[in-house]
């Protein structure tokens, strides 16, 4: 269930595919952060192994990202101005991106076990 206080209505996708590039882009192995804008563009997305895959320290289920390879999300995002889409190559997430509380990061992003 979405939170309450998504005030840009961002339907369950977007808040899931939000939820894993906020989390990539604390990673400087997934992400460059531009000093002067506070923008941090995502180009290395992960590839799942089996039903999984890593985001930081973090495992995700693989059905919880159908979303980072989808371009109506990422220009979902855009239009919402939490994005700017480069897609399918990168994607850059605004100060805004950054700080939306999408209440779904303790929900799919789990601990890592190895």
């Amino acid at each position: 269930m979405p939170p309450k206080s998504n005030s840009l209505r961002l339907n369950k996708l977007q808040l899931k595919t939000l939820t894993l590039l906020q989390e990539l882009a604390r990673h400087p192995e997934t992400s460059t952060t531009d000093e002067e804008t506070g923008e941090v563009t995502i180009s290395n997305l992960p590839t799942p192994h089996g039903n999984h895959f890593h985001v930081g320290d973090f495992v995700a289920m693989s059905a919880n990202a159908t979303g980072l390879r989808n371009e109506g999300v990422w220009l979902a995002l855009h239009r919402k101005g939490l994005a700017l889409s480069g897609y399918p190559i990168a994607i850059r997430l605004t100060p805004a991106g950054l700080e939306y509380d999408t209440g779904m990061r303790g929900e799919i992003l789990l601990g890592s076990d190895h």
